[in-house]
């Protein structure tokens, strides 16, 4: 499970129990009921899902402060341990990913991450972890309203998910251009990296270092043959898989 849905699941089943009218809501009674294929849907970033969960993430901080969401993700990456791994996320981080960044930055390209999941969620790690600015990060995000000297989120979402054709909107949205190259692993970054000149696709096939799974990558990956994409295969073409 990403690191993102993990941190919402928990947080919204300690708010479905201290609230039980919200038991038979989704997603929290999904969650309560530990429903699997809500968890696969949503693993699989499946609009539906995403949307029932973006919409309790608007609610469930509305009021709150930056500062106050941070110290909440922050308190996530320190305690809560990846089950398959027993590690901390910010230590499962994707070492010849960051040897990208790396080499894409020596020739002077301009990196940006832009995900389904929520932007101010990766904001907190990217700069420490990524080596990305807190600006380069994209994503399905909450409102803010600036009112009497305070920011504090507002229960709606900033132009809408970015999942699919979302992707490219909040890309160009963000940085005015679409990608000269894209690198993407699921069904959910198709357009993205058709709107890129160079794409590159990312295998995970890997189930003794990572994870072998096709479930939302399988449209994805049938174009990226078709159309001759780069095609990275985790098994076989990275040495390392984590830093």
């Amino acid at each position: 499970m990403p690191a993102f849905l993990d941190f919402l699941f928990r947080v919204f089943a300690t708010t479905a129990q201290k609230n039980p009218s919200l038991a038979s809501a989704q997603p929290y009674k999904a969650i309560l009921e530990r429903d699997e294929t809500f968890f696969q849907k949503a693993i699989e970033q499946d609009h539906k899902a995403i949307v029932a969960l973006e919409g309790a993430f608007a609610r469930e901080w509305t009021g709150k402060t930056p500062d106050e969401f941070e110290a909440e993700v922050k308190e996530f990456f320190a305690t809560v341990k990846q089950e398959k791994f027993a590690a901390n996320f910010t230590k499962l981080v994707y070492k010849p990913i960051l040897e990208l960044f790396d080499l894409l930055k020596k020739y002077e390209y301009r990196v940006f991450v832009c995900s389904g999941g929520g932007r101010d969620f990766m904001r907190v790690i990217s700069e420490e972890i990524w080596g990305i600015f807190k600006e380069n990060v994209i994503g399905t995000a909450s409102q803010y309203e600036y009112n009497k000297g305070t920011l504090t989120r507002v229960d709606k979402a900033l132009g809408g998910i970015a999942l699919g054709p979302g992707k490219v909107e909040h890309i160009f949205a963000q940085t005015g251009r679409l990608p000269v190259f894209a690198a993407g692993n699921g069904d959910v970054d198709i357009e993205m990296l058709e709107s890129a000149k160079f794409r590159l696709f990312i295998h995970h096939d890997d189930e003794e270092r990572e994870y072998a799974y096709e479930n939302g990558a399988e449209k994805l990956f049938a174009i990226a043959q078709e159309k001759d994409y780069t095609i990275v295969s985790m098994k076989n073409d990275w040495n390392e898989i984590f830093r």
